[in-house]
């Protein structure tokens, strides 16, 4: 069953499209990672869906239900952590759970089993008696992702939570809501740490100027584009007759620091390989150490845009 189902999706601003006529479908539950470079149409695209802005053309359906003409009803279903920074300065961490579950109408028991759960899950006993002024961004961010847990939910929209987050805080995170996503939960999840998607996402969408680039799970995507591999060879001597003796097998660099690196870079690095091993064995160079760098996510975002921006 589809979560979000958007046809045509379009918001003009004067004559600038922000989110030019995209078509996407989301299954449910599952993590839905939304990625794209600043300007590209991510936050618009977040703000439609949550109805927070109208579109100026095409159809939105979430949870089944078409979210133009029922905003309200929509609202009551999902949960949305903005990347804006959102906390009561004054309201310690425990009262600032309270008041979220008071304002989703949470019965009193529930809210009160729900906040020490949450407090242990995101590490906040230490500071659950502390004024969110006081805290560091990073404590912040934490507790305006906890208290969206305060209440139920079918779909879930966070927009960069991370930010701010140290790796430890972060990968707790990363696990809290994968597990999350295991009880039924749907994630619709922005980031610009791709590390981040390809450890979390089911699916990633790429958009870029308003438009949908792709859309495939991160192996297919690595499959699919990420054909050039990276293999890495140090010698632990320096070898300064390396460079004549490779001088005629393309895609490869060689570097003289610490002993010799030889780095090939290509569709084609296996049979680059072949090349330079054959050359090192009949010159008597012994390899150290050899290490394949498999692609990752960040190499194809960055060759996607490159190629629509070259393309536009």
């Amino acid at each position: 069953m589809n979560c979000i189902s958007i046809k045509n999706l379009t918001k003009s601003y004067g004559t600038t499209k922000a989110v030019d006529g995209i078509d996407l479908s989301v299954e449910s539950g599952q993590v839905f990672g939304f990625l794209g470079p600043n300007g590209a149409g991510k936050s618009t695209t977040i703000k439609l869906l949550t109805t927070l802005i109208p579109p100026s053309h095409g159809s939105l359906d979430i949870l089944g239900i078409d979210a133009i003409k029922n905003p309200l009803e929509i609202r009551h279903k999902i949960g949305v952590v903005l990347q804006q920074p959102s906390y009561e300065p004054t309201l310690s961490v425990e009262k600032s759970l309270e008041k979220y579950g008071m304002m989703w109408n949470v019965p009193k028991d529930e809210r009160k089993k729900r906040a020490e759960q949450l407090i242990a899950d995101f590490d906040l006993a230490e500071i659950r008696k502390k004024k969110n002024e006081d805290l560091s961004i990073g404590q912040r961010r934490r507790v305006q992702v906890a208290r969206e847990f305060m209440h139920d939910m079918d779909l879930l929209f966070l927009d960069e939570p991370t930010v701010g987050l140290d790796p430890s805080a972060r990968r707790k995170l990363l696990d809290y809501l994968k597990n999350k996503v295991k009880t039924g939960l749907t994630i619709f999840y922005t980031t610009h740490v791709l590390t981040e998607a390809e450890y979390l996402c089911d699916e990633i969408a790429i958009i870029d100027k308003g438009r949908i680039l792709t859309v495939d799970t991160p192996d297919s995507l690595k499959a699919k584009f990420g054909k050039e591999k990276t293999i890495k060879i140090h010698i632990s001597t320096r070898e300064e007759k390396l460079s004549d003796l490779l001088s005629g097998i393309k895609d490869c660099q060689i570097e003289l620091n610490s002993g010799t690196n030889i780095t090939i870079h290509s569709a084609e690095s296996e049979l680059v390989l072949q090349k330079i091993l054959k050359t090192l064995n009949e010159n008597n160079i012994e390899i150290e150490n050899l290490s394949a760098v498999p692609t990752n996510l960040e190499e194809i975002f960055l060759k996607m845009v490159e190629d629509n921006a070259s393309h536009s």
